[in-house]
């Protein structure tokens, strides 16, 4: 079906701190872009097909060149840190795809998973990413779970056996991964590229050989439902749900030496499902449990918020804390200009962004500036499943509900410009997620 997508462009450099970026001003490609950016777009129409679409980064326009083929329903993305290479995990058939961003095509035919997966990374400029999949079923194990080794370029994949993983996290080499699973007081280390003690025998390729993939499973009295973490060189920032998800004890951040494999400390946040560091700062986004009422002063009939926490690093400290919409957060990003961007999903939704009648109007996005401190809610419904912000212009890429978003940010309002006068281009489908592919 036909959706109203509001468009901008944003560019965001690699990884979760803001650094300067450049680039070439030309580009030797099919669409000619010298600054492009991908979304991908589900389609349901028996005759048109999903893909992921090329949007032109210096004036807001769709060119006129088809959507890269990436199966019917793409969704989720993944890029690596030097941008040559995007994978999209298409939910119409269980399979990721890869796109080589320098010849702007496919890598192969997909890698078909079996069973859905909710995370994927390319840790690396190599052809090679990892999915969590909760629900592949491994020979020889009693419990569903696995960490996918893809190999885009032969279109196959290894296996790990590691229960339940719903979510993976890699250091900047793709040697080591963290893996997250739901209801459990532990996460799991493995180590794709072979053994490295201590071993733990539930985690193996096949259990009846000697494994070249080993993995070990982190226990400490100071996790609570961990769920997902933040890497930065040889540590990683742990986010522990918590009471969030039915754990025992509040959520906190735990720092966790990936040399030693140990927990080393950890800050007691009020909320901990998805963070962004910047520097030595620590942005913490989670909906507490029990709930947090919100404020009289955001003027809002929504019953309950989330909440977002500053930590220093250095002091290990909550230095600040402000309220966001409720939730589970797990999008965030950080514009030059000093917003952050914070994202969820399954949020109380307030009133209807199709009815200019309604007197307040709320979705699954919050902005917080760091300048004052103060919190915006922007008008409009639905999760939030893509953020994507620029180094070179004041916007940020949004979607929301499967419409694909552009704030300016030195309004947090929604942009509308020259290019397209009505704020809105006509894209048939669903956006699910934005990349930008080159550095600008």
């Amino acid at each position: 079906m036909k959706k109203r997508v509001l468009m901008g462009v944003a560019v965001l450099c690699a990884g979760l701190n803001i650094v300067s970026c450049g680039g070439s001003s030309t580009k030797s490609t099919h669409s000619g872009l010298p600054h492009r950016v991908l979304a991908s777009q589900s389609v349901s129409t028996g005759s048109i097909f999903g893909g992921l679409v090329i949007i032109n980064g210096d004036n807001d326009t769709l060119p006129r060149i088809a959507p890269i083929s990436s199966g019917s329903s793409p969704g989720i993305m993944a890029i690596s840190p030097s941008r040559n290479i995007v994978a999209a995990f298409d939910s119409g058939t269980n399979a990721v795809f890869a796109i080589d961003t320098t010849k702007e095509s496919a890598i192969g035919g997909g890698v078909r998973l079996p069973a859905p997966s909710f995370s994927i990374v390319v840790p690396t400029s190599n052809a090679t990413g990892f999915a969590a999949v909760p629900g592949a079923t491994v020979n020889g194990f009693a419990f569903l779970g696995a960490i996918e080794v893809l190999n885009f370029s032969t279109n196959s994949f290894t296996t790990i056996a590691v229960s339940n993983a719903q979510t993976v996290v890699s250091n900047s080499t793709g040697t080591q991964l963290l893996v997250f699973s739901p209801d459990t007081d532990t996460f799991t280390v493995v180590f794709p590229g072979g053994a490295v003690p201590p071993v733990d025998t539930t985690c193996y390729t096949n259990p009846n050989q000697n494994p070249p993939n080993v993995c070990t499973i982190v226990t400490d009295s100071r996790l609570s439902r961990p769920v997902n973490a933040i890497m930065n060189g040889t540590t990683a920032y742990i986010l522990n749900c918590g009471s969030q998800c039915g754990g025992s004890q509040p959520p906190s951040v735990a720092v966790f030496d990936m040399g030693s494999l140990t927990v080393t400390r950890t800050v007691a946040v009020d909320g901990a499902t998805m963070a962004l560091l910047n520097g030595t700062t620590l942005y913490v986004a989670g909906t507490p449990n029990p709930p947090v009422p919100c404020p009289a002063s955001q003027n809002t009939t929504a019953k309950t918020c989330g909440m977002l926490d500053i930590v220093d690093l250095n002091s290990m400290q909550v230095t600040g804390n402000a309220t966001i919409t409720d939730g589970y957060h797990d999008r965030m990003d950080l514009t030059t200009n000093g917003q952050v961007f914070i994202g969820s999903h399954g949020c109380t939704n307030i009133g209807n962004v199709n009815n200019p009648g309604n007197s307040e109007v709320r979705g699954c996005l919050s902005i917080y500036r760091t300048a004052d401190g103060s919190v915006v809610f922007p008008p409009d419904n639905g999760d939030v499943t893509g953020l994507q912000g620029f180094t070179t212009r004041d916007v940020e890429y949004v979607v929301e509900n499967g419409e694909l978003r552009v704030y300016d940010t030195t309004k947090d309002i929604l942009l509308i410009n020259d290019f397209v006068p009505q704020g809105t281009i006509d894209v048939i489908g669903q956006t699910g997620d934005v990349k930008a592919i080159d550095f600008f």
